[in-house]
């Protein structure tokens, strides 16, 4: 039967063409919803979410859609919320920028620039992805090893639950409203249980220097802070629609390191060397992206290195940058085949360049090869990190899939696009094959299958061999008192019995979508285009 359209002023279509243009986001995915909503304004996003509640349709939060994880696609209602009205407010004296959910980073990080200001996290994804978006996935990027993920500059945030109440919620203060149904339920059923399970939580959470699997209960635990909960919930447990930030004093002086390594058996001692020099990055190139990038420009002379490491390494003033930049080519001389420094922010740029040659090669393959984000998040204990690259190389060429490594070498934190042969008969199993392998070793090395991106749906059936039935519990219970009815997000974060690896947007069993808009859609995919309203295709 047809469902009464929600009371709403803003945009809410049910035609094949909408739903059509949201069916997928960055990631693996494509999943036709039932219907597209872009709210007005707060009260529009309350009155859909009543509606929701309502009528037990489920919410499907997404920004720009640039997420990795699908957890901005699903069969219910995508409520996008780029149509929000804009805030974005600098507050220089205090150092704090207060913006809506749909402005991005680079928005926020030109107006902070006035100022000599910055948000510090830098994720890739950063020119498009909107900032309810990264705290929702508690974004990160290179310059975590020095500057943490998106928690540590969060000081405030509104939230709309799935009850449609509107919460503000403070750092350090429990200003979230206690009449608020939702707090009060939390405060009393779950947070006790929470607190008594705080060994088996300190036991069983990964070690890691970063952690986007599950929710953050260690955190809340650290701070008592309920936007602790939410940040990193990937909108499961209500709608972010506006965010308030710490911001950082721009470094006045910034250099560059290209350290070129013969063996992944020295990377582990070179990484630690460095990170005495308090580098603001560590980015690591394997092979594998080398080869990608070796008959492009910025790849020539690039010889027979196993490994490059990036280093930036950031100041306030001349001298010390000098100092650190000399000490840290000193400190990785032993194993280092090669050191380039970059003195000069010129320089420094032209290093760099090496880093994002990759993604357009990637998103230019042939149609026959697809880039594939499926194991492409893990994060380990530093010392463990040789060895992990090691297993993916062998796991993926044993199933005959070409894979390119790189990430965040200073925090442990490796990236992986599998390159698999899609016009190949039974690709998808050995895919599968692939995440089901090199996710154990991930678990049994110590690891998390997920550094920054969130679970999203892709690694949700992941959460239970993490973290054992026991915490998978608590996040239950942390999710029913936030979504009783479950309309939030659902098989995000909390598995859905669903296997990862099914319902693609490329091969045989890809759901049919018009042909103009599957185009469209794979042109934003090639050129990031993600900052493109996707209601424009329809």
């Amino acid at each position: 039967a047809m469902l009464p359209p929600p009371a709403m002023r803003g945009v809410f279509r049910t035609d094949e063409r909408a739903r059509a243009a949201y069916a997928e986001g960055a990631g693996i995915y494509r999943i036709l919803p039932l219907a597209v909503c872009l709210p007005a304004d707060r009260d529009d996003l309350v009155a859909l979410v009543r509606w929701a509640s309502e009528h037990r349709v489920p919410l499907v939060p997404r920004g720009a859609g640039s997420a990795m994880g699908g957890g901005n696609v699903g069969e219910g209602a995508v409520v996008d919320l780029t149509r929000l009205p804009r805030r974005l407010e600098i507050r220089a004296p205090e150092r704090l920028a207060i913006t809506s959910a749909n402005v991005t980073l680079a928005e926020l990080n030109m107006a902070a620039d006035a100022h000599r200001l910055r948000l510090p996290p830098d994720p890739s994804s950063g020119r498009f992805a909107t900032l309810g978006g990264m705290v929702s996935t508690n974004a990160a990027g290179a310059r975590t090893v020095r500057y943490g993920s998106v928690r540590r500059w969060v000081r405030g945030l509104e939230l709309v639950t799935a009850a449609g109440e509107v919460l503000e919620l403070r750092r350090g203060g429990s200003s979230a409203e206690p009449r608020a149904e939702t707090v009060r339920r939390f405060e009393a059923e779950v947070a006790p249980v929470i607190t008594a399970a705080r060994g088996l939580i300190a036991a069983r959470y990964p070690r890691t220097r970063k952690n986007a699997s599950g929710y953050a209960l260690e955190d809340w635990l650290a701070t008592g802070d309920l936007l602790d909960l939410v940040i990193g919930a990937e909108g499961t447990l209500g709608f972010v629609t506006r965010i308030d930030w710490q911001l950082d004093r721009q470094p006045s002086h910034r250099a560059g390191l290209r350290i070129e390594l013969r063996t992944l058996d020295d990377l582990v001692k070179v990484v630690a060397a460095l990170l005495t020099c308090e580098p603001s990055a560590v980015e690591l190139l394997d092979r594998t992206f080398l080869d990608l990038v070796r008959h492009t420009e910025v790849g020539q002379g690039l010889g027979t290195a196993e490994a490059i490491l990036l280093v930036e390494i950031e100041r306030d003033e001349a001298r010390p940058l000098r100092d650190a930049v000399a000490r840290a080519s000193e400190a990785v001389r032993p194993w280092a085949s090669a050191v380039d420094t970059a003195l000069t922010p010129a320089s420094s740029a032209r290093l760099w360049e090496l880093r994002h040659a990759a993604s357009p090669i990637l998103a230019g393959l042939p149609e026959d090869r697809r880039s594939l984000q499926v194991i492409e998040d893990a994060c380990l204990p530093i010392e463990r990190m040789g060895e992990y690259i090691r297993i993916v190389r062998r796991v993926t060429s044993a199933r005959d899939i070409a894979a390119v490594i790189f990430g965040h070498a200073g925090d442990g934190h490796v990236h992986v696009n599998l390159l698999p042969k899609i016009g190949r008969a039974g690709w998808e199993q050995g895919v599968a094959g692939v995440m089901e392998e090199v996710s154990d070793a991930v678990i049994r090395l110590g690891g998390t299958p997920s550094g920054e991106h969130g679970d999203g749906r892709l690694r949700s059936a992941l959460l239970q061999r993490l973290y054992g039935d026991e915490i998978l519990g608590l996040f239950r219970r942390l999710k029913l008192a936030f979504d009783p009815l479950g309309v939030l997000a659902p098989g995000v974060i909390l598995p859905s019995g669903e296997p990862a690896i099914t319902r693609l947007k490329v091969g045989g069993q890809a759901v049919p979508i018009p042909d103009d808009i599957a185009r469209a859609l794979r042109e934003i995919e090639r050129g990031a285009g993600y900052g493109r309203c996707r209601l424009e295709l329809a």
